[in-house]
């Protein structure tokens, strides 16, 4: 048992009896009333999402997990393959597990997988990532007349972001896997 304060990215929620993975969470101090965390979870074994609002000091039933660091592999249909680099042993996640984190997978990217009995219900991504822009169309005279002019790029993983006009092919970045935002160049 917990309560609000360790509500976190990741961790497993006991809920009317179902285990769900917090998938986001935001933390609301309003300047009349309680304070309250809103969190985004998925049921494990639904694969169901939910949103449920939590006072600020409610107990919440959290369930013990284990965190293990794999390096991604490739994708098999539905499956994506995992490598614990300790053991060589791999492991398979089914799409449903990796929801909104599979855009941002890349052959030999170095995550966190969360596991509940031995099965990964999540995983926690890098909070940066760093890309290769494999296309990058060319800044048009006169588009910085706006202030903050963007353009999209297409990375070496298939993933299309929204990046600053001076970005070329070939240069690396990185992108916020929060927001999924190009967060800066990556000087080598």
């Amino acid at each position: 048992m917990g309560d609000t304060t360790d509500i976190k990215k990741g961790i497993v929620i006991r809920h009317h009896g179902d285990l769900y993975v917090v998938k986001t969470f935001h933390f609301v101090n309003p300047g009349k009333g309680s304070a309250f965390t809103k969190t985004k979870m998925k049921s494990i074994t639904t694969g169901k999402g939910m949103e449920i609002t939590y006072k600020s000091g409610e107990t919440v039933d959290t369930v013990q997990i284990s965190r293990q660091n794999m390096q991604y592999l490739y994708k098999n249909g539905d499956m994506y393959s995992f490598m614990n680099k300790d053991t060589y042993e791999t492991i398979d996640v089914n799409s449903d597990v990796l929801g909104d984190e599979i855009p941002y997978l890349k052959e030999g990217l170095e995550v966190t997988t969360i596991l509940y009995e031995g099965n990964v219900v999540a995983v926690e991504l890098p909070k940066k990532i760093q890309y290769t822009v494999t296309n990058a169309p060319p800044a048009v005279r006169g588009d910085s007349s706006g202030g903050n002019v963007t353009k999209d790029i297409t990375l070496d993983n298939g993933l299309v972001v929204k990046s600053p006009i001076f970005i070329k092919e070939g240069e690396k970045i990185l992108v916020n896997t929060d927001t999924g935002e190009y967060s800066g160049r990556v000087n080598e």
